[in-house]
């Protein structure tokens, strides 16, 4: 997401300060076997002699105690957890299952806001299983597990969807469940959230941290990615973009079906489409392939202003690469919609913005930043934001100090200088700042400084070589702020304990101390 976002009271909508001015699981365990238990069993309770007569009953008569029966007897299926674990939403994410992938085929109708479809979600159960989760939010229809007919309830207020096999899932067995259903996605809310953005001429599907649950079944937390198939059908005549690459359209005689797929597996909330009137521009450039769209529901001036802003995407890329490397997926892109979010969003592969003009560069750079930070690098938890929207920041400020601009150790500068010790800007806890301030401006600010100040702190050459590391070692991953640390530390050598403390864990203004890079 863009820069120093906050909550609002209203809905959970995100809006960039900037352009608000310039526009007005538990583990399971596998089934061993019995012989190989009864040996390791009497082997750590009897003596020699003891267990040598042991083994001779045992192979006479079997095991027939109460005591032998229920160390050996399997564990039950249990119903998998309706939250993956994360503290700051409880219900996000389940446990029992990982997703492999999302193959969706969704019916959109723009004049009643109205989403028909179903998806196939392919899984591995991760416990026995008598039950597990998905979230969702709409009203459902049919389910089937490998073809086969599944009870289903919805719980948890509507944001879990109960699914029960008609026979247990095993322990690393995997699966296919097909979930049917047709819903108004508008009338729902979760977490505070009400997500939809649509109109009669458009939508969007984007937001953070949620989105998903509004329009397909998903195990909705970072720590699940997943390969993502999307087939919209829409009224004929009107455009669909979503991620990755266009596989193909098939019209009919009143509707067009759109087929994207991306190659690399992603968070469900990365996952997006727009649907309505769109200009798509494409091409290539050294090999990789970019395609960006602008909506035709904005004025003139602001589709051809929206063009040449999307039209930086390629060059934008070039740039971020020479400082961090290869870029990690296989397609770029953007979107502009006439909708108003108030906000841009890092969708891998194809970020969505606002109508913000031709010269925002910046904002690119902030999305396109985080498809290293946050897209194919992903957090943990929600608590290690700061490690998409501080980086994602940071490369703002380099961006700026390479293209004619200030340094990014002019801003750190200016940052603390201009920001008084005792603004709520500082005692905001960093590296867990609770679920209502994950996006509060000290998460980008304060994130970018927390960067600049370690840049200072171990040198240029340093610097460049922990956060291409941290690339190279959690590609395609998760990481957590303890995971960062730990490597600016062995790749610097220098105990950096007490410099994290106090940009990270530390509700105050750091002092201003070479130690803290600062000085």
């Amino acid at each position: 997401m863009d820069m120093s976002r906050l909550l609002s009271q209203a809905g959970g909508a995100r809006r960039h300060p900037e352009y608000a001015a310039q526009s007005g699981a538990g583990g399971g365990r596998p089934h061993v076997n019995i012989w190989a238990r009864f040996v390791r069993v009497t082997t750590r309770t009897l003596t020699r002699p003891l267990l040598a007569a042991a083994l001779c009953a045992a192979m006479t008569v079997g095991l027939t105690s109460a005591t032998a029966t229920a160390e050996l007897a399997p564990r039950a299926p249990v119903d998998g957890a309706s939250g993956i674990g994360d503290p700051y939403w409880p219900l996000d994410g389940n446990g029992g299952i990982d997703v492999t992938a999302y193959r969706i085929s969704n019916r959109y109708a723009l004049d009643t806001k109205r989403l028909s479809g179903r998806t196939s979600v392919e899984l591995t159960a991760t416990q026995d299983l008598a039950s597990f989760s998905l979230d969702f939010l709409l009203k459902v229809s049919a389910v089937t597990v490998d073809g086969v007919e599944a009870g289903f309830v919805k719980t948890d207020g509507g944001h879990e969807l109960r699914i029960t096999p008609a026979q247990a899932l095993l322990a690393g067995s995997e699966h296919t469940v097909v979930v049917t259903y047709a819903d108004r996605p508008g009338k729902y809310a979760y977490a505070g959230e009400n997500n939809w953005l649509a109109n009669k001429r458009e939508v969007v599907t984007m937001n953070e941290p949620h989105m998903a649950t509004w329009w397909f079944p998903a195990n909705d937390h970072p720590l699940d990615k997943a390969i993502v198939d999307v087939r919209i059908r829409v009224p004929k005549g009107r455009e669909v973009i979503s991620n990755g690459e266009l596989k193909g359209r098939r019209t009919g005689k009143t509707s067009t079906t759109w087929h994207w797929r991306a190659d690399e597996p992603m968070v469900p909330y990365l996952a997006f489409f727009a649907a309505g009137d769109f200009t798509i521009a494409k091409g290539t450039r050294k090999g990789l392939p970019w395609l960006v769209a602008v909506s035709q529901g904005l004025s003139e001036g602001d589709q051809r202003a929206s063009m040449r802003l999307m039209k930086k995407t390629p060059t934008v890329i070039a740039g971020l690469e020479k400082d961090l490397g290869p870029y990690p997926f296989s397609v770029v892109g953007g979107i502009t919609t006439s909708l108003d979010p108030g906000f841009a969003l890092e969708n891998q592969t194809r970020p969505t913005y606002p109508a913000v003009g031709g010269s925002y560069t910046s904002l690119v750079v902030h999305e396109l930043a985080h498809q290293w930070f946050g897209d194919d690098i992903a957090v943990q938890g929600w608590r290690d934001i700061w490690l998409n929207e501080g980086f994602a920041t940071f490369m703002e400020w380099r961006w700026t100090e390479t293209h004619g601009g200030r340094s990014a150790d002019a801003i750190l500068d200016s940052y603390f200088d201009n920001v008084d010790a005792s603004s709520d800007f500082w005692k905001v806890t960093v590296a867990d700042p609770g679920a209502a301030k994950i996006f509060d401006s000290a998460i980008y600010g304060r994130g970018g400084m927390t960067l600049q100040a370690l840049r200072n702190r171990v040198g240029n050459q340093d610097f460049w070589k922990i956060l291409r590391t941290w690339i190279r070692e959690q590609r395609g991953g998760n990481g957590a702020s303890e995971e960062f640390e730990e490597l600016a530390a062995r790749v610097s050598g220098e105990d950096l304990g007490s410099f994290f403390t106090a940009w990270l864990r530390t509700p105050t203004k750091p002092a201003e101390t070479a130690d803290n890079g600062l000085a």
